[in-house]
């Protein structure tokens, strides 16, 4: 068996924790760090880069983005930040839509998708892709996450005793609807329209839930139904290890479908709701999981030839 060398830069945020966490001790890997007083230093991190088998950074954009500039072309990276997801030189992490594993695999250079945008995409991509919804189509989105989506500072404050009165109940951001994960949901869609985005964090860590609620009258395959949708998802992801979408109508005796149900786990579950005029889309996974570190790891695993869902939790 072959053992790989795993840098991650900036391991001690929320995503790399979690990424480490998965990776120690697995067989085949070896994980490399830098002394505390190098970790900061951008030569020795760029030493690290071009010595190991793949790296993956776990930093704000515009560290991700400086390092990634000055690192070598050749060298296997993974960047969890937003800052170069709609680069056309860098492949994006989504390998469950068609052709994309292929791409990863080849790829020296990948871009995790955002948490929202992962949802989203996993909705609504193949429906465009297939001709199911015109690229000119207004969307609407509502995606539900976890404080554990905000990092160290918000974890801090809904963690924080006593809990403000603002913090205890659901919060509306993003308000001038324009949100970064925007872009990519736009262009990896292939929308010629911006989607309207309303992200919503509650007080609780993790698990995500994005709706996307759709007119039938919307679907460009003339007379579709919800179920024909919901059966479509099902061949598009057939095989696929973390996208298991459900049959039409599928939903909780209670009527109520908790964004929570998939924490602590990496995959992702689609639902085909509503009835024969209005449909509701919803994806829920791991905001951690498949929205962020089980990415991650899962594109990693492509990138070096393991298998695919190695240090996940399915």
């Amino acid at each position: 068996m072959n053992t790989y060398a795993i840098y991650i830069d900036g391991a001690a945020g929320t995503t790399g924790l979690r990424i480490q966490q998965r990776l120690a001790g697995q067989p085949g890997l070896k994980l490399l760090t830098l002394p505390e007083g190098e970790r900061k230093n951008l030569a020795a991190r760029l030493r690290m880069i071009e010595n190991v088998d793949l790296s993956i950074l776990c930093l704000p954009d515009d560290a991700a983005a400086e390092i990634a500039a000055a690192a070598n072309p050749k060298a296997k990276i993974i960047d969890a930040s937003t800052a170069h997801r709609t680069n056309p030189g860098w492949a994006y992490g989504l390998p469950e839509l068609a052709g994309q594993r292929s791409i990863i695999q080849h790829a020296a250079r990948v871009a995790v998708p955002g948490c929202h945008a992962s949802g989203f995409l996993a909705l609504v991509a193949p429906l465009v892709q297939n001709g199911w919804l015109a690229a000119n189509t207004q969307l609407y989105c509502h995606s539900l996450t976890g404080y554990s989506g905000g990092g160290k500072q918000m974890i801090a404050e809904y963690e924080s005793q006593p809990l403000a009165d603002n913090y205890d109940s659901p919060r509306a951001y993003a308000l001038s609807l324009q949100h970064k994960h925007l872009p990519e949901m736009q262009a990896v869609a292939g929308l010629t329209t911006t989607p309207l985005f309303n992200p919503i964090v509650a007080n609780y860590y993790s698990g995500m839930l994005v709706s996307v609620p759709l007119p039938a009258c919307l679907l460009a395959k003339a007379g579709a139904t919800p179920a024909q949708v919901a059966q479509f998802y099902t061949e598009y992801y057939a095989g696929q290890p973390l996208i298991k979408p459900q049959p039409f109508g599928t939903a909780p005796p209670d009527g109520f479908l908790p964004a929570g149900a998939l924490a602590g786990q990496d995959g992702m579950e689609l639902f085909v709701l509503g009835n024969q005029s209005q449909i509701l889309l919803a994806a829920r996974y791991d905001n951690l999981g498949k929205g962020a570190s089980g990415a991650a790891i899962q594109c990693m695993n492509i990138m070096l030839g393991r298998p695919e869902t190695v240090a996940l939790v399915v």
